[in-house]
């Protein structure tokens, strides 16, 4: 059943719960556009999209893709959708004709809601799957006017309760190791989410502004959404990540929390000192992958702590590191403890545990997790063992009960008997004043097995107005040279290329499949620093 009132385990109680407590409290910002919207408009709007949408057929089960930027019709329909009990599926702007194919034909969904901007796109794709009808969102809040308001916290064809399980995304993964996977993620997976959020650190309440600048076909700022109707807490939207204007956007706005991941860290790092890095109102910063060597830096920087977290797009939020162990583990690479509804295991190949301190798979499990991966059946049962979710990721678990990652189980190079986790490599290469963005992957060698090819992305040729500084390209066997300072031999790439950009997945994390599938030589062009010399 759906949860009391001021506990709601789905969307739509979620969004009556923020209505009825704080209507005329702000509860959106969109930063690109200035639209702003207290928790009774959202209300109000979403019953209005729900409606108009209902008019359509739309109802429970049915799934609708939307490729939208981030604007207030992308979380509306969202809504909207979770009140009929049918599903969101979420399209990448950045994709084409053969992403966005595969995504629309294998969510089978019936209708795409988009822009002009990308109309053409889908309506050249939707004969290849079973998509019959594509509507901007101007042609449905035309239909809004006709079809008349939700009430009484139901929309027509909506559902009465019990709807906690019930699916509310398939929710496309980054694609980092493949072509991505629709996860099903139930309407319990947004609410446990937030739960944790509010009940748990950061202790998100209603006096906060929290601030994400992830695609919201990303499931951050759909999580954001989540957990500002949960707390009262008031949203801040940018159109996207920008680390020229990053912590000016958070100064403007009073934002007190924000989470970030990937590279943006780093990114940030880059950007030159500014008198006002510390004049802010942020109490605490979450962030996934915090790159251990720079973790008291940017402690430094910004005069807040910077707390650990780790989740996936198949399970939500899993890992915390506690505020009153913070100090402590700063640099170390602890993702923390488990978070609320959430077990942990560091298991071996069969899905035992291991021994405190041996390294092993991390297993997760627990409520508002996803379903599993939709039309992919063999996939689901790789992705569970006994009840657990398999991570894919590496990790050791210490006598307290906390968890350290090691690195990804596909991210391992294994050469000439050795294991290096490319990782590592990267987070070294990460620290040379002349490397921007770093990426190590395993290429085939018939005497070591595996060889470890890095690509770089220097300083220089970064984003305009940026600030950067401009350092001269790197020499690869200078940089081979700086590794070879700080690694053990082994690990040193022996393969370097230098290139102006990295494929990148809305995560902020390197798509490294996309750089493994690469159909030309993978040595063609590069430098090698065995023989001194490009290939």
């Amino acid at each position: 059943m759906r949860g009391a009132p001021d506990d709601p385990d789905d969307l739509v109680g979620l969004l009556e719960h923020a209505a009825s407590r704080w209507p005329d409290r702000e509860a959106w910002v969109f930063d690109e556009t200035g639209q702003r919207f207290t928790f009774a408009e959202i209300a109000a709007h979403t019953g209005a999209f729900a409606a108009a949408l209902a008019g359509l057929g739309v109802g429970r089960g049915d799934r609708v893709a939307v490729m939208l930027r981030n604007r207030p019709e992308f979380p509306l329909l969202w809504l909207a959708l979770a009140r009929l009990g049918a599903v969101l599926v979420p399209v990448n702007t950045k994709y084409r004709e053969l992403d966005g194919e595969h995504v629309l034909a294998h969510s089978g969904a019936r209708l795409a809601v988009t822009t002009d901007e990308f109309r053409d796109l889908l309506e050249s794709i939707a004969p290849a799957t079973a998509v019959e009808r594509v509507l901007t969102v101007d042609d449905l809040a035309a239909g809004t006017e006709t079809a008349g308001t939700a009430t009484g916290g139901t929309a027509t064809g909506a559902p009465s309760g019990g709807t906690g399980e019930l699916p509310a995304n398939i929710q496309y993964t980054s694609g980092t190791t493949g072509a991505p996977k629709g996860c099903v993620l139930p309407q319990r997976y947004w609410t446990t989410l937030a739960r944790g959020l509010v009940t748990d650190f950061p202790h998100i309440g209603a006096d906060d502004t929290v601030l994400t600048a992830q695609p919201f076909h990303y499931i951050d700022p759909q999580w954001n959404v989540a957990l500002g109707l949960y707390s009262g807490a008031r949203l801040v939207v940018l159109d996207g990540f920008h680390p020229s204007t990053f912590w000016h956007r958070v100064r403007e706005y009073g934002v007190t929390w924000f989470y970030c991941l990937g590279l943006m860290p780093t990114l940030l790092l880059r950007m030159p000192p500014d008198p006002d890095d510390t004049r802010h109102r942020v109490r605490a910063v979450s962030a996934s992958a915090i790159p251990a060597e720079l973790h008291a830096e940017l402690e430094r920087r910004w005069g807040v702590p910077w707390y650990e977290a780790f989740g996936m797009t198949e399970t939500g939020s899993d890992l915390r590191m506690p505020p009153d162990e913070h100090d402590d583990f700063v640099g170390t690479g602890c993702l923390g403890r488990p978070a609320p509804g959430r077990e942990v295991m560091v298991a071996d190949g069969h899905g035992r545990p291991v021994p405190r301190g041996e390294q092993g798979e991390l297993l997760l499990r627990g409520v508002g997790m996803m379903h599993g991966y939709h039309d992919a059946p063999e996939a689901t049962a790789r992705a569970f063992h006994g009840g657990w979710f398999r991570t894919g990721d590496l990790a050791t678990m210490d006598a307290d009960g906390r968890v350290f990652f090691v690195g990804r189980t596909k991210d391992m190079i294994r050469r000439s008997g050795e294991n290096i986790a490319a990782e590592e490599v990267e987070r070294a290469l990460l620290r040379h004043p002349g490397v921007r963005a770093a990426a190590v992957v395993g290429v085939d060698d018939e005497l070591r097995g595996e060889e470890a090819k890095a690509w770089v992305v220097p300083t220089t040729g970064t984003e305009p107005g940026d600030g950067n500084t401009g350092e001269t390209t790197p020499d690869p066997a200078e940089l081979a040279a700086f590794c070879a300072g700080k690694l053990a031999a082994f690990k040193v790439p022996r393969y370097w290329a230098v290139v102006d950009s990295l494929p990148m997945t809305d995560s902020e994390r390197v798509a490294k499949g996309a750089l493994r599938a690469d159909d030309g030589d993978p040595l063609a062009g590069c430098y090698d620093s065995r023989e001194g010399r490009w290939r």
